[in-house]
């Protein structure tokens, strides 16, 4: 015989040689499969802590996504806070809450109902 030429006989989990090839072929599927559960139930190191990982970080993608579009639009309105002198001092003015010499603030609480009717 060859080197390339195998014996013939029975072959499978019957066979003498095949048996040790068919215990070794399920020790190694029976320990990838422990391992596989060990790792979906270990809440250290597993799969869990993956899944949450990664959902964190798509939702800290979502919040980077949202401030730039925040951003651009803040930038955009600073622009015309640049060109224009009037509007600049008005928005100071509004966020700070100052007021000139002889101005009075007038602030408005929202209506906490929705009833229209006057009394």
């Amino acid at each position: 015989m060859g080197k390339r030429e195998r014996a013939a006989g029975p072959v499978g989990p019957g066979a003498p040689d095949g048996s040790k090839r068919w215990v070794g072929s399920w020790l190694v599927l029976a320990v990838a499969a422990a391992a596989l559960a060990n790792a979906v139930v270990d809440d250290d190191s597993g799969l869990r802590t993956w899944w949450t990982l990664r959902a964190d970080l798509r939702e800290a993608e979502a919040r980077i996504e949202r401030l730039r579009t925040e951003k651009a639009g803040l930038e955009r309105d600073s622009g015309g806070l640049e060109d224009d002198p009037f509007a600049l001092e008005s928005a100071i003015r509004e966020r700070l809450e100052f007021a000139l010499p002889g101005e009075t603030i007038v602030r408005l609480k929202p209506r906490e109902t929705a009833n229209t009717r006057i009394p």
